[in-house]
């Protein structure tokens, strides 16, 4: 079971914004059902995984970035909104 822990801690972390159904770490896995749900529920206890209301698992901290508002930027040049200072690409030309 270990083994499994490792493994899908890895492919949580190796993959952010991921969000799986237990059927499909099952099969991601090769793991019985009971299996499954047993490393789910301990990656749950651990806090590293957390349960979205439509079944899915994903990791608790991508959890939190999906609730934050991006954001709001002015494009014009040199504008900022919302306390960002949105840089300008400097373009240098060289004489030859």
């Amino acid at each position: 079971m270990n083994d499994v822990l490792a493994r899908l801690r890895a492919e949580y972390l190796e993959m952010p914004g991921l969000r799986l159904k237990a059927e499909q770490v099952q099969r991601l896995c090769g793991i019985e059902p009971r299996v499954c749900q047993l490393v789910l529920d301990a990656l749950v206890d651990a806090r590293f995984l957390c349960v979205t209301s439509g079944g899915q698992y994903a990791r608790l901290t991508d959890g939190a970035a999906f609730r934050l508002r991006p954001a709001k930027a002015d494009i014009r040049a040199g504008h900022h909104s919302e306390g960002f200072l949105i840089p300008l690409k400097t373009v240098v030309l060289r004489e030859s």
